[in-house]
């Protein structure tokens, strides 16, 4: 199995707009052959140390079945829809892919 954590970053004041984007292409993401979950997620202050806040920041967290799945799932084209819908809106993404030690 694969893990996925994207962190993308969001302009000043287009979090709820990016996340309706982001929503929408949930359920075609979820039909994607070897996904088996891809959930949005936004900070959540726990007062728990070393924990850091950013509210421009989604994470993404996504399990896949292989690594050529997760391939796939990058040129799929609703989701090459979804990055054209949110070009103008996301400044930076980062991600880290992850297997089972």
């Amino acid at each position: 199995m694969i893990h996925v954590i994207a962190s993308i970053q969001v302009k000043e004041g287009k979090m709820s707009q990016f996340m309706k984007i982001f929503k929408t292409n949930i359920p075609n993401v979820l039909q994607e052959k070897g996904c088996i979950e891809y959930i949005p997620t936004i900070d959540l202050p726990s007062g728990l140390p070393p924990q850091e806040l950013n509210p421009k920041i989604a994470t993404i967290i996504e399990k896949w079945r292989c690594l050529d799945d997760l391939k796939a799932h990058l040129s799929a084209p609703h989701m090459l829809d979804y990055k054209e819908k949110v070009k103008d809106i996301v400044e930076g993404m980062s991600v880290k892919v992850l297997e089972e030690a």
